[in-house]
């Protein structure tokens, strides 16, 4: 009967989580509120791919949803991912919901771990939330608050990009301006132009170290958007040039990437002049390659006279398309040469040869590979040196994408303690199990999860079990009525990384609906007591040496288990309906004696080309 009820709960536990959540949405026991996106992976070549974590931030639009104007709770924001799609982190629920750009690890302020995003401007307030570029360090804590010090209306939701040190960033910045339209051979005509370019801040302070915009520097006939023959704008006006994304070279310029014209500058940090175009209508190179509509441009090598840049050639808007398929590009330029050249180093593919119209990003891994995000329902992949698709990945939902995805090597310390909810069921004093689900939303390093009880609030915690830890929520099954429990994160050495505070078992509003057969309310168990007689019995049964037959049952038994929690409450409902009395039988049997085993993870097959990571099944 144990087992019936502990499947029974399961399934009431796996039926509500589906209810509350859609079906491309997790939902967790430990964290409720959370609604973290699944991700549908697939792997070409595991053993290859770089070691690190998955940063993304998902939204649904970018304006608020109408009428409203509220997000959906805890789904939109900055989300940390193993390479198998497994949740690591959830801070949806620490911006009230707000859209998150740009979120990523930050290594080169020290030698620790760090966060760093954008937080959207607000809505509600009239205009004074501007937004604000945050740096978090490796508990999750806020470091930085970096706000609008200028006369800006809002914190660009293109770029925050902290640069070696810490101590300043770089941010794209909009204007809008009212100009003369000579440039279009119309001066005596007057218009709005929406102005891009870009600031350098103080980090410490939102000082505004060092501003550059296009107007005066980019005259309006460069844009590939803009048509000379169109009447002139009211406010915000022609979004010309469409800046989304800057860095800085080790010698002090700046590169700049120019959407809606199609090019990418090197602008002095000195006095501000363009060194080059690269790219649309006016580049100063001979080059062997094209490319438009890019985003994400980086340095990845640079000197006085030479560099290699890296970008994400869209080659298409929300309107057109040049090319067929965007691609990943590393480019070279040659400053020494008369005229200049440019030349293509790599070129990587979208791995369904599609097109990415929005958005996207371009990362050089540590061991060469090169990590892209495509952007639309999150989609990313990784690529090795010489072009192979290693792995690629996108959200389960096409409800949301990310405006850029990236891959770090990260190590999570929350300050906060691990998350444990425990429950007691069963049907009378003898036959009660309390089951347990964990989870500590940040942590990178748990291998193991220990389980205490103790007989009241000032007892000696007992260990009355261990489990792997297999997901971002642990579940673990225990003997008896315990009310009194804590738990520990331990990782791979052993070391204990947190414990819990002790909490108090939830138990049945009406233990006689809950299916509890006895007279009276039960007590709860002693662990000392319980748990000493039965490390005696397991001692018994292990001098008795049971033949190998009946050993090499309980191991299937054991990972028949885990195939069923991977699968859901959905698929036990139908096997508490399904089964006979002989298999319930045989695996209570099981886990009445599991109790101080670890669960172990059902390995796949061996020897396929790919390797499916379908988190549709959480």
């Amino acid at each position: 009967m144990l087992f019936f009820w502990v499947l029974l709960f399961l399934s009431f536990r796996g039926i509500v989580a589906e209810a509350e959540a859609d079906d491309d949405l997790m939902s967790f026991v430990t964290l409720p509120e959370v609604r973290a996106l699944k991700f549908n992976v697939a792997y070409y070549d595991r053993e290859s791919v770089s070691p690190g974590y998955w940063f993304v931030a998902p939204y649904g639009v970018i304006d608020p949803e109408a009428p409203t104007k509220q997000w959906k709770p805890c789904q939109v924001g900055p989300y940390i991912y193993d390479a198998d799609g497994t949740l690591v982190w959830a801070g949806s629920c620490m911006f009230d919901n707000r859209n998150i750009f740009d979120f990523k690890a930050v290594n080169n302020i020290d030698d620790k771990s760090h966060l760093s995003f954008i937080l959207q401007h607000g809505y509600q307030d009239g205009g004074r939330d501007k937004g604000y570029g945050y740096v978090l360090d490796q508990s999750y804590e806020v470091e930085s608050v970096v706000p609008v010090t200028n006369d800006l209306s809002a914190f660009n939701m293109h770029e925050f990009n902290v640069l070696p040190g810490g101590k300043t960033a770089l941010a794209c910045a909009y204007r809008n301006e009212y100009v003369d339209l000579g440039d279009l051979g119309r001066p005596n005509e007057y218009g709005w132009i929406v102005a891009g370019g870009f600031v350098e801040l103080d980090t410490a302070t939102g000082e505004v170290l060092y501003e550059w915009s296009s107007l005066g520097y980019i005259p309006i006939h460069e844009s590939v958007k803009v048509d000379s023959r169109s009447p002139p704008s009211s406010e915000p006006g022609w979004d010309y040039v469409h800046v989304n994304s800057i860095d800085k070279s080790s010698t002090g310029d700046y590169l700049l990437s120019a959407r809606f014209t199609s090019t990418l500058y090197l602008i002095s940090g000195e006095d501000g002049q363009i060194k080059w175009r690269l790219g649309g209508k006016y580049s100063d190179f001979v080059q062997d390659f094209t490319f438009s509509k890019q985003h994400h441009a980086r340095f990845v090598e640079s000197n006085a006279t030479h560099a290699i840049v890296s970008f994400l050639n869209n080659a298409s808007d929300e309107a057109e398309n040049e090319e067929e398929t965007s691609a990943a590009m590393f480019v070279q330029v040659d400053t020494t040469t008369t005229p200049m050249t440019a030349r293509l180093l790599k070129h990587y593919n979208r791995p369904d040869n599609g097109l990415t119209r929005l958005r996207g990003s371009v990362q050089t891994l540590p061991n060469g590979n090169v990590f892209v995000g495509w952007s639309e329902h999150g989609m990313q992949s990784e690529h090795s040196p010489d072009g192979k698709v290693l792995m690629q990945a996108r959200f389960a939902s096409t409800r949301f994408s990310t405006y850029r995805s990236y891959k770090f090597p990260f190590v999570g310390r929350p300050s906060t303690p691990p998350d444990v909810v425990a429950s007691v069921y069963g049907t009378d004093e003898t036959d009660l199990a309390t089951i347990f689900h964990v989870s500590w939303n940040g942590a990178t390093d748990i291998a193991s999860w220990n389980f205490y009880a103790q007989a009241d609030r000032h007892g000696i915690p007992v260990l009355i079990g261990n489990t792997t830890k297999f997901d971002f929520e642990t579940m673990y099954i225990a003997d008896g009525y315990l009310d009194w429990i804590s738990v520990e994160a331990v990782d791979k050495d052993g070391n204990v990384l947190g414990t819990s505070p002790i909490h108090r078992t939830e138990t049945p509003q009406n233990w006689r609906l809950a299916g509890f057969q006895g007279d009276t309310k039960p007590t709860s168990d002693d662990p000392t007591i319980l748990y000493g007689h039965k490390q005696a019995e397991e001692e018994d049964v292990e001098e008795e040496d049971p033949d190998a037959e009946a050993k090499q049952a309980a191991i299937a038994v054991d990972k028949a288990y885990e195939v069923i929690h991977g699968i859901g409450g959905l698929l036990i409902s139908v096997l508490v309906i399904c089964s006979v009395g002989g298999l319930l039988a045989g695996v209570y049997w099981f886990l009445r004696r599991r109790r101080m085993q670890a669960y172990h993870e059902v390995p796949s097959e061996e020897g396929q080309s790919l390797t499916e990571v379908d988190r549709s099944r959480e």
